[in-house]
């Protein structure tokens, strides 16, 4: 069983509906640690040794966020900065976060189509999230494609709350338990583009 910690955060959850039951999904679930960057550094005072440690006792790292303008929210660009040290992340022959797994969990103002060349965002959500692969990348680990729920502004019915909700605890599952297939989840755009694809059977 791998453990998997999600760094997750949302300066307002009170107020995202989605967020709070994709969270409350998978926070009782055995091997998950959710990890609340800001109910813990409401000061953005980050204990950078305690960050470190939890992601040495993790084998997969996922950030939950809201999509603020094509980015997360501060305090993970914050936790980037201070966290994935120079000679502990990555140069000088330390990787000590190498062979782990990185995913993004995104929550999206706009439909799918508007994240599109020919959309109103002009880019598409795997490309305004490069910079993250590429972190992927520099310290050795594996990516994994992002889980994204689109929608958020025009407000979602409470049928497709839950499906999203039960969609991202059957990921964090399958993940946790060495049920995806890799080769099939990396060649989606999303991992929850089509779950039943991506997970193994039996």
């Amino acid at each position: 069983m791998k453990k998997i910690l999600i760094n997750f955060a949302h300066p307002a959850v009170s107020r995202s509906r989605i967020n709070h039951a994709l969270r409350a999904a998978v926070e009782n679930i055995e091997g998950v640690t959710i990890n609340d960057l800001y109910a813990n550094y409401p000061d953005f005072l980050i204990d950078v040794k305690r960050e470190q440690a939890l992601c040495m006792s993790h084998d997969i790292i996922v950030f939950q966020h809201p999509f603020y303008w094509y980015q997360t929210p501060a305090i993970m660009k914050e936790w980037l900065d201070l966290v994935l040290e120079h000679g502990w992340a990555y140069g000088s022959g330390i990787n000590v976060l190498e062979g782990k797994y990185f995913m993004q969990a995104i929550t999206a103002g706009g439909d799918k189509g508007t994240y599109q060349r020919e959309g109103l965002n002009y880019f598409t959500i795997g490309e305004l999230i490069s910079p993250y692969r590429a972190m992927v990348n520099l310290c050795k680990m594996n990516w994994l494609p992002p889980f994204v729920v689109h929608g958020i502004h025009r407000g979602l019915p409470e049928d497709e709350v839950t499906f999203h909700a039960e969609n991202y605890r059957r990921a964090i599952i399958a993940l946790r338990d060495g049920m995806c297939d890799m080769e099939k989840a990396l060649c989606e755009e999303y991992i929850n583009r089509d779950l039943d694809q991506v997970i193994r059977r039996g």
